[in-house]
């Protein structure tokens, strides 16, 4: 009779050791079950902003509220300066010097804050409502490159869509009211209209994106972004008095829509003593860097 034969141990395969061929440089084995370790195929390395962008880019692209926000954007650049432009062309009205058919595309591109304002708010304000931002910092504890990545994914989708929605009404509204209008078309008024408007749009939006990671919620960022829009010139409206003139000018002339007017070169934008030529994108651009510097500090130190 046999004598029964011990159990078998598992066997492991040795793992390669430093300096043998297959064992990547970077890794080094230690601890007693270093000879019987696993090694992933996978090269560990270490993650930088680049990954954090794409992932922010697959998030921003994979939701129905960019699709939704961006999509009624376009519709009301294009469809507001165009058909604003189809009705003064099919008139036999004359334009004076001072009103540039460029300036036609100034109603779509207002309207079109609250959608880009709306986008700013849930790319980071979405994350707290459904609790997907305890995975994103999961995996990227960096609070601060996080936050970075959504702002600069922001920034390039809207600048580059309202970008080529403005431009194209540009285009074509000078095309169809050249013949009705007396003036010159420069290539400062085109590049005004076309690439300062999507600067300022794109910058007012990274200041909705910083409310939205100051308040952590929709609701309440989108309503004050719209207040910012919208109150001072109600509030400018309602103050009759002598003694509140100069408050009453000053919100008139700081307001969003004033200020966007000054792209256009308006009438209104002229007249008035309130900022001029480029002076709204860096007034907008020191509000947004405020506001990114108090969202950056309260993510870092509140809890998600």
């Amino acid at each position: 009779m046999t004598a029964p034969q011990p159990p078998q141990q598992p066997a492991f395969a040795q793992a390669p050791q430093p300096g043998q061929p297959g064992m990547p440089p970077q890794q080094q084995w230690t601890g007693p079950a270093a000879p019987y370790v696993y090694v992933s195929p996978i090269p560990v390395r270490k993650a930088n902003l680049g990954d954090a962008l794409r992932s922010e880019w697959t998030k921003i692209r994979s939701v129905r509220s960019t699709l939704w926000t961006l999509g009624v954007m376009l519709v009301l650049i294009l469809g507001i300066g165009l058909l604003a432009a189809g009705v003064v062309s099919g008139t036999d009205t004359e334009l004076d010097s001072d009103a540039s058919p460029l300036g036609l595309g100034f109603f779509g591109v207002l309207l079109s804050t609250i959608c880009v304002m709306t986008l700013g708010v849930l790319t980071i304000s979405s994350e707290f409502g459904t609790g997907l931002i305890r995975t994103t910092l999961t995996a990227c504890p960096d609070r601060a490159r996080v936050l970075t990545a959504k702002a600069i994914v922001f920034f390039l989708l809207t600048f580059v869509l309202t970008l080529v929605a403005t431009t194209l009404v540009a285009m074509f509204d000078s095309a169809m009211l050249a013949d009705q209008w007396d003036g010159e078309f420069t290539g400062a008024a085109y590049f005004k209209a076309t690439v300062g408007v999507s600067l300022f749009i794109a910058t007012l939006g990274l200041v909705a994106l910083a409310v939205g990671a100051l308040l952590r919620h929709s609701a309440g960022a989108i309503t004050v972004m719209l207040g910012v829009v919208l109150l001072p010139l109600v509030v400018a409206m309602f103050m009759f008095g002598e003694s509140l003139e100069k408050v009453r000018k000053a919100l008139f002339e700081y307001s969003i829509p004033n200020q966007l007017a000054v792209f256009y070169g308006t009438d209104a934008s002229e007249a008035a003593s309130g900022p001029t030529g480029w002076e709204p994108l860096w007034i907008v651009l020191v509000v947004a860097a405020l506001a990114l510097g108090g969202a950056y500090t309260s993510l870092v130190k509140r809890d998600a």
